[in-house]
């Protein structure tokens, strides 16, 4: 049995009313934040980091990912694209320093109020509806209040908090894709250089079949290699770090994480220096401040999007996000490479597919909407609409639709999904 203290009762100040509180600021997070804040409400972003863009930045990500068209993602890719005065497809490279900018400067822009450094630790409830959350930072214990508040946390923290039903990982048995720690080499000569960028890509080189090598050479879980080009001269991504039975939401099994994946960098580095065309000199540079997780909860909602709808690439009537593209990117749950149920480079369904409101509205809790890859989906589904770009159109249609119901006075269960396709369709949102 636990032991257990009693925490004093106290007053708590309010530091903060608004009427959209964003909380989390990934992609998913930030296109709510913003999106939300131009169609004319106040917002207030909460980040517990001091960075924003989440695994996009500060998770140290080599690309944006799939082939997702238009949305605010697309005018994510056109910024970073004149950022750097390029076009073409070096505009999915992500280079995380000049997204952190970037991506403060459109919340300013947009006249978003952030607040790094906090954490969202507690809901504030009257009943069934979320009327705020307590936050945790250097200042103490403060309150936020929120006409309607998004959950963008990735493990949607608060909306568990405030009761909210879910499932963690695979419905059969609980078990989540293993957790990654990205990193950074330098002196690569990338002339030479090969970049497996799936774990279907088993390059032929002078030792081997790269994949083949890996899972020979590499420490287990390790075992799997993914280079990916950066924005900068001889410096290479690298997505090989694995560890796999991680909770993303107890903070031992993150800690253990880190652990295991910061020793097996330490053998990665000489694995590529030995074994692949022109990393021979390759040296560690930078690695992720924070560990990539792929999956914890899987929340309940008004629907929920199955591999089914992707394979059939579904054009549903109450769209909230559309022209979403991706594979099932499964990692192997109890090893490296691709899980048996994952499908890659041989991903045959080409056509988009949508996203319906009600996954991104939770079953028994008011005044909340869900954005991310915590939405109500299943495993299979979430391998696919997990990555950063349909995470950031997911985080449109919430700010959007977050702000019509602060206009109209409504829970977003009450909302009109008409009234959102019209307002998503002016920001050139079509299915």
């Amino acid at each position: 049995m636990t032991r257990c203290v009693t925490e004093p009762a106290q007053e708590v100040p309010v530091a903060y009313e608004t009427d959209v509180l964003v909380l989390g600021a990934g992609p998913a997070g930030v296109s709510a934040a913003i999106c939300a804040a131009r169609e004319g409400v106040s917002v207030l972003l909460v980040e517990q980091s001091g960075d924003v863009g989440g695994v996009a930045t500060t998770g140290l990500m080599s690309h944006w990912t799939g082939n997702t068209q238009g949305g605010f993602y697309e005018e994510l890719l056109q910024a970073t694209a004149e950022l750097r005065g390029t076009d073409g497809g070096e505009r999915q490279i992500i280079n995380p320093e000049s997204l952190k900018t970037l991506l403060l400067e459109l919340l300013e822009q947009a006249g978003v109020r952030l607040l790094l450094y906090s954490f969202a630790s507690e809901p504030i409830l009257e009943q069934n509806r979320l009327t705020g959350v307590f936050l945790e930072s250097k200042a103490g214990r403060r309150a936020a209040l929120a006409k309607v508040i998004i959950d963008a946390t990735g493990d949607g923290d608060i909306a568990a908090r405030a009761g909210v039903p879910y499932h963690m990982g695979r419905e059969e048995d609980g078990r989540m894709q293993p957790a990654s720690l990205m990193f950074k080499v330098a002196g690569v000569d990338t002339d030479r250089a090969v970049f497996p960028g799936c774990f279907e890509d088993n390059l032929d080189t002078p030792k081997g079949p790269i994949q083949d090598l890996g899972k020979r050479c590499l420490p287990f879980p390790a075992g799997h290699v993914l280079l990916y080009r950066s924005s900068l001269p001889g410096v290479v991504t690298c997505n090989m770090t694995n560890c796999t039975d991680v909770d993303g939401t107890n903070p031992e099994d993150l800690t253990r994480a880190t652990l295991v994946c910061r020793r097996q960098m330490e053998q990665i580095v000489p694995f590529l220096r030995e074994n692949v065309p022109g990393f021979e000199r390759c040296y560690l540079i930078s690695s992720a401040s924070q560990l990539g997780v792929r999956e914890t909860r899987h929340f309940h909602g008004e629907a929920t999007l199955t591999q089914e709808d992707i394979l059939q690439a579904r054009v549903f009537d109450d769209w909230a996000v559309t022209r979403a593209h991706f594979n099932f990117d499964v990692h192997n749950l109890t090893g490296n490479g691709l899980d048996a149920t994952g499908s890659q480079k041989n991903f045959q369904q080409k056509k988009g597919y949508t996203i319906p409101y009600g996954c991104l509205v939770p079953k028994r809790v008011e005044n909340l909407l869900l954005a991310g890859r915590c939405i109500s989906g299943t495993h299979m589904a979430h391998s696919n609409f997990r990555v950063m770009p349909i995470c950031a159109n997911i985080g449109q249609a919430a700010g959007v639709a977050a702000s019509l119901c602060v206009r109209h006075g409504l829970s977003p269960r009450q909302l009109d999904v008409a009234l959102l396709q019209q307002r998503l369709r002016a920001w050139g949102v079509e299915p």
